[in-house]
Order: C-alpha cells, then structure tokens, then sequence
C-alpha cells in the first residue's frame, strides 16, 4: 500500500496513494458521549492513520446477522463486506484529486431510514468524482436510539432536544470547511448529497439558519421533501410516551438511567417500543422540532434557500406515484423561489432479477461501483452510470447538470430527465408510476 501524508490544520494525517486519488479513511472529525452534542476535532495529537475506515453507529446489523436483518440489501450493498459498529462513530471519508487547489466539494449523506446504513458502503465511493476534480466526502453519524432521542428531559441549556445525527452532520460540513483546503478542497464550494434518510437530511439542513452559508447546492435522491409532505417532525414532548415506554423496556426509571445502560440494552428497548408501535415507531425516530437546528418557522416555509437543486427518483421507488407528486410539487416550489431545480427519473430495470429499478438502485450508477456488485450488469448500465456521473459533477462544478453526456437537462419541475436506454428529457409517465405503486417492488425500503 502506497501512503501519502498531508498537513492539516488538526495536524499530520496518513492516507492511501491509490492511482487516480487520495483517499483518507475514518477521519474523526468530532467527539460525543451518549445523548451529547458533537464538539469538533481540531488537534489530532499525533499522525493521524486515515488508512482505515472507521466504525458506523451502532443499528440492527451490529447485533444480528447482517444477512438476516435485509437480505435484499445486505446482497446489494454489503456482501463480502465487514463492518465494526460503535456509539464512537464520528468519522468521515475523503477522496482527494492529486494536486488539487481549491476544488469544489461533493458532501455525501447515507440514507438508511435514520436507523441503519455507513459511509463505506460497497456502493459509496469517491473516486469517479476525485478523478474529475472534486473531493469527496462521505461521513457517518449517529443512528437510531443513538442518534435521534428526543426524550424532552434531555432538553439542554440551549433549548436543543434530540436530532444528535443532525447535530453530528452539521459538525461533519464544519470540519471539512475548517479543513478541506488542506486537502485540496474549497470549503466555500460545498454542494451537498443524499439518498433517502440522506436527502431528508438535506432537506432539515438547507433550511436551518446554523447552517446559513455552509452549503452552495444541494442533490437529493428519492426523499427531497418526504419531511415536509409525509413523516412530518414531531415536537419532543410528542415523543414522550414512546421513549418512556423504551425507558420502562430497559427497566430503569429515566432516561438518565437509560444514558448508562449498555448498547445492546438500549437498542433492544428500543427495538421492542418500535415492533409495539410498527409503523407509527419510524415518526418518533426521526428528526423533532428542537427549536434551534429545525424550526417550524424555516422548515415550512415555502421559500427555498438560494442555490441549484437536482431531485430525483426511481421507477419503483418505494411508493412512485406519492414520490413523483411529492418531488413535482417540491420542484414547483424552488423554482418559484428564484432558484433553478433538476430533476430526474431513473427508469431503468437493473439487470439479474425482476425487482425493476428499485428505492436506492440508482446510488451504483452515480458512484460508479457498478463492479462491486454481483448482477450481470451490460454497456448500458455503464454508460448511464457515465452519464449520472457526468451531470452531477458538472452540477458540483457550474450549478448545471446540462454537459455533453446530457445536454438537455434543463431547469423543469415536470420534465425530468429519464436515466434508460434511450436518456431524454420528458413529461413524468403518470399510468407507469401508478402501475408501479402497487405492483410487488413498488413499495419495497
């Protein structure tokens, strides 16, 4: 393994000379206790080893069998893989062009419902976008119990109350702007990416004044407003009784008895509150209203943030009829903002099985690890991955996907590019996506 060392404002860090990139691995990038809010690395106290990646949040898979838990996924995205899982889990990835000055920045956000998923995926990787001039970032932050308590007796000094994996996002984009340049990067040219939980992210992030100015543009894959539209954040004080009910699992009396029980304790308590509330359990964990990070008053409004939007979706992507409204009418409104919006379809079945183009299949075709996974995928699975990565890089560079693999990607909230066998730029296919809503992939996560 060839290394590279650089000099970074939190001092010397090792990483791997690969032939088209730099790529740094497991980067902490902040330090947080259980319940606590992330406070950023700025002294490594040593030569930093970035050669490795670092832990994920603690989730199901950490636990089980990873195979058992999402045999679907764990075949798409994990198979051969391992991980280590940890409430320590703080750390991000960059993948860094050779010689680079003031690149522009492509910040990737996991999906994963808020409760599973890492930055070092078989399907996430950098090095497609290193190799066209920009450095990438991948990070992990805290999931599920760990990441989004939102018990109201955890309310801190600040007013602030759960969305802890938000908090850790928000000092992950801290960090990289504090230290990208040292890496070759702009931190002033940060364009943000996410998928699923990822783009829900995104969302919350774009729209929260402690993010002003961190963030020049923004890609969200299959759950750009779902937020706003479908699991709408609760209060904390709404969330009282189902985290009581953990509290009552884990057998102690509060929830500062729960901050010391072990990990697998609380997970399962967790867990068991979920499986009591099926459905209805996803709402009390995902991001609250905490009055500081997300606020009704910004989240809601109408008005977008200034800055280029691309939003996207699958054919089959978990419910597309819901998924196409919710993006056309998310679209209508940046545009209305004064902002330009891209969306796009992605409308081709994946090669191997008959599970269509399935909620995060697209994710292969943008990062271009099309070769990690087992389908026997042809020449035009790698010229549509080409031609996403080609406009999305060109969005990260100019604020336009419009480039020579797809140059009529225009500005639209009803003409989506439609990523197939033939890539054009038409009106949403309504009678497919409804077929789609109710067919056997149409709703599959």
């Amino acid at each position: 393994m060839n290394t590279i060392k650089l000099s970074t404002p939190c001092g010397d860090i090792l990483g791997i000379d690969t032939a088209d990139c730099y790529e740094f691995r497991g980067i902490r990038y902040a330090v947080a206790g259980r319940w606590e809010y992330p406070a950023l690395v700025t002294d490594f106290g040593a030569l930093y080893d970035a050669t490795e990646f670092g832990a994920c949040s603690y989730q199901h898979r950490g636990f089980e069998n990873d195979e058992d838990c999402n045999p679907f996924y764990h075949k798409e995205f994990r198979q051969g893989m391992t991980f280590n899982y940890s409430e320590d889990c703080l750390f991000l990835n960059i993948y860094a062009p050779k010689n680079a000055h003031n690149a522009p920045v492509l910040f990737y956000i996991h999906g994963g419902s808020f409760t599973g998923g890492s930055a070092n995926e078989g399907h996430i990787n950098g090095t497609e976008y290193a190799k066209r001039g920009i450095v990438f970032v991948s990070v992990n932050y805290r999931l599920n119990a760990f990441g989004f308590c939102s018990h109201p007796d955890l309310t801190d000094k600040k007013g602030r109350c759960g969305n802890f994996g938000l908090y850790d996002q928000v000092a992950a984009l801290n960090w990289v702007k504090n230290n990208i340049l040292a890496f070759g990067g702009d931190g002033n040219r940060i364009t943000v990416m996410g998928q699923s939980a990822g783009a829900m992210s995104i969302d919350i992030l774009i729209s929260s004044p402690i993010c002003k100015g961190l963030i020049k543009g923004a890609i969200m894959m299959s759950g750009g407003a779902l937020q706003r539209e479908v699991a709408r954040p609760l209060t904390p004080e709404k969330t009282r009784k189902f985290w009581d009910e953990i509290i009552k699992n884990a057998g102690v009396s509060s929830i500062f008895e729960l901050k010391k029980v072990s990990e697998k304790k609380l997970f399962y308590a967790w867990l068991d509150a979920c499986r009591n509330h099926k459905v209805g359990s996803m709402l009390y964990t995902l991001p609250v209203y905490d009055g500081v990070l997300l606020r009704k008053s910004t989240f809601q409004k109408k008005n977008m943030p200034h800055m280029p939007y691309i939003l996207g979706v699958t054919q089959t992507d978990m419910v597309p009829v819901i998924l196409e409204g919710i993006t056309k009418k998310f679209a209508k409104n940046i545009i209305k903002s004064g902002s330009p919006c891209y969306i796009y379809n992605f409308n081709h079945d994946l090669p191997g099985d008959d599970s269509g183009a399935w909620h995060s299949c697209d994710l292969l075709y943008a990062f271009g690890t099309l070769k990690n996974n087992w389908r026997p995928f042809e020449k035009l699975d790698f010229d549509l991955s080409y031609q996403m990565i080609e406009s999305f890089a060109s969005f990260v560079k100019t604020g336009s996907p419009k480039c020579e693999a797809v140059p009529f990607w225009n500005s639209s909230y009803d003409m989506p590019v439609r990523f197939c066998e033939n890539t054009r730029s038409e009106k949403w296919d309504t009678k497919k996506l409804l077929k789609n809503t109710f067919s056997k992939n149409g709703a599959e996560f």
